[in-house]
């Protein structure tokens, strides 16, 4: 059985060990447009010890933005910002994916400009508020009443993701990402109360999957499924989610994937072990787990490195040990002492509790 620190093949790339970063909003997205910037080439550059690097969150087009100061993948401007940061994983050895996440519902006017407003499968505000501003004090809004997608809104949504997909392999990333996680717009698809449609997209479950495997196909068709990855979180409930006949509703949705992608990338939610291990034994390719079986067991860490020499996971995926330990690899091959995260800098901000965090190397000399 191999250790999380033996390679692994994922798609088209071995990589050295098992040891992904997992996908981070971080809301410094400060270029024209909302593009990436050098500060976050730097950011990623510092973790390229990663097998691999999932890209923070990136909207598809304008109307899947939903948050303040997140960046985009949809115009030239955006394209030519993410070569650097592609480029300076790439040059220290590195391999980094683009995560493409659109927020449906979980937007609003405010924060969008332009004239738009959110979109989600059913006319269904999502739980909590939102921030409208970058700047401090800061401003929030409830989640407003989305417009429906029509089947043709749908298609186009589809075709969004697969230019953004395009564009993400024109800047230079390994492959790509879909966020069907956290109750963002591909889960709020799988729900049974986000999605209260009567036509071929809601209702049975064959209806709720419908969307993902078509955008996955979509995709997949356009880059190729062994550069495309999809990340779920079965029974999240993020944005007030409820998700009917949770275990058949998610074999279904892997049953219907194409074999071939890159990996699936689980964000365990508590509780859902059980449900972790069967969809890992129904997956026939590279199963990425972000491991967290409790409530106490959050952020994922050194501990959960057993789960590759088990057999849960084929790669793990680490998320805030990532933000504060840039060179988290290393730290957790010699099971060195780790820094503490700041939670104080997670979102927007400069440099502080970005990319000031000391290497293993630096702490000692």
């Amino acid at each position: 059985m191999p250790t999380a620190f033996d390679p692994v093949t994922v798609g088209r790339l071995t990589l050295p060990h098992r040891i992904a970063m997992a996908p981070l909003t971080r809301r410094r997205a400060y270029g024209e447009g909302l593009s990436a910037t050098p500060l976050m080439a730097e950011y990623y550059r510092q973790r390229a010890g990663a097998a691999l690097i999932v890209s923070e969150a990136i909207q598809p087009n304008p109307v899947g933005q939903g948050y303040t100061d997140t960046p985009g993948l949809h115009d030239v401007r955006q394209v030519a910002s993410w070569r650097p940061v592609t480029a300076a994983v790439h040059d220290a050895g590195g391999v980094i994916y683009a995560q493409l996440m659109h927020a449906g519902r979980n937007s609003h006017p405010e924060l969008l400009g332009g004239g738009l407003h959110p979109l989600g499968p059913s006319a269904v505000a999502a739980d909590g508020v939102v921030r409208v501003n970058g700047a401090e004090p800061a401003v929030r809004r409830p989640y407003p009443v989305p417009q429906v997608l029509t089947a043709r809104g749908i298609a186009d949504t589809i075709a969004a993701f697969a230019d953004a997909a395009a564009l993400a392999i024109d800047a230079g990333f390994d492959g790509v990402e879909l966020h069907g996680a956290y109750g963002y717009l591909i889960q709020q698809f799988l729900s049974g109360n986000a999605n209260r449609r009567t036509d071929r997209y809601g209702g049975s479950i064959a209806g709720r999957v419908r969307f993902p495997l078509e955008l996955v196909d979509a995709v997949a068709t356009r880059i190729g499924a062994e550069r495309l990855a999809l990340r779920i979180s079965p029974g999240s409930g993020a944005f007030g989610l409820v998700e009917p006949e949770l275990h058949e509703l998610y074999r279904t949705l892997v049953d219907g994937l194409p074999p071939e992608l890159a990996y699936l990338h689980v964000f365990e939610f508590p509780g859902y072990r059980d449900l972790t291990a069967r969809l890992r034994e129904r997956w026939p390719g590279v199963f990425m787990l972000n491991p967290h079986e409790s409530a106490l067991d959050r952020p994922a860490g050194p501990a959960d490195l057993r789960l590759v020499d088990e057999g849960l996971a084929d790669v793990l995926s680490f998320g805030t040990l990532f933000m504060s330990n840039p060179d988290l690899v290393e730290r957790l091959r010699t099971k060195a002492a780790l820094n503490d995260t700041d939670a104080t800098t997670f979102y927007g901000g400069d440099h502080r509790g970005y990319t000031d965090y000391p290497t293993l190397a630096q702490t000692t000399a």
